[in-house]
């Protein structure tokens, strides 16, 4: 799907490794992010199948939200390691996915009908499904953890009428709904 093999999710590196069930699931807990360069560059290119993460650039940002290039690549592709969250969360996507990313990232509305593309193949760990902004779950919910899937940025009203909760992993559903970050879920195995 979107350029998915058939082969198996790739596997963490072991700097982000935690005891997973099986050898071809995402790891669950808690994960230590990556804390050197090799580790991050393997951490960000576990979000995707190979044949993009392979000429994907690399980058990195620090705590004030600074971009640094660990790798310069040779393609529209562009990936970030795992980040503090409570799972693995590296991801990799488009040029219009990157935009729509960092204007999340700086609480920006993202770029008007520039649609993008998405991996976080390792799986996501975010503090809600309805909350954009949120940096920890609300007082008494756990943290959302999401298994492999895909994402389709600046959705619009594309896909209204699909499930707008993550009740059913298995299932595409819309994240951040009613919010200029809406964007469709797809879950992949």
């Amino acid at each position: 799907m979107f350029g998915c093999s058939q082969q198996p999710a790739p596997q963490p590196p072991q700097e982000n490794a935690a005891p997973a069930a099986t050898s071809s699931q995402p790891p669950k807990g808690p994960v230590t992010p990556p804390t050197t360069d090799e580790g991050r560059i393997k951490s960000a290119m576990s979000a995707a199948p190979e044949s993009v993460a392979k000429e994907a650039t690399i980058i990195a940002m620090d705590e004030k939200m600074q971009v640094r290039t660990l790798r310069q690549g040779t393609s529209m592709w562009t990936c970030l390691p795992d980040g503090p969250s409570p799972g693995l969360d590296p991801m990799c996507m488009d040029k219009n996915g990157l935009e729509w990313v960092q204007a999340w990232l700086a609480h920006k509305d993202p770029p008007a009908n520039k649609m993008g593309f998405g991996y976080m193949l390792m799986g996501g760990s975010d503090a809600s499904n309805e909350d954009p902004l949120a940096t920890a779950p609300a007082e008494g919910h756990p943290w959302v953890d999401t298994g492999p899937h895909v994402m389709v940025f600046n959705i619009g009203t594309r896909f209204e009428g699909y499930p707008a909760t993550h009740e059913d992993p298995t299932k595409p559903f819309v994240m951040f709904p009613n919010t200029p970050y809406a964007h469709l879920m797809i879950p992949v195995k």
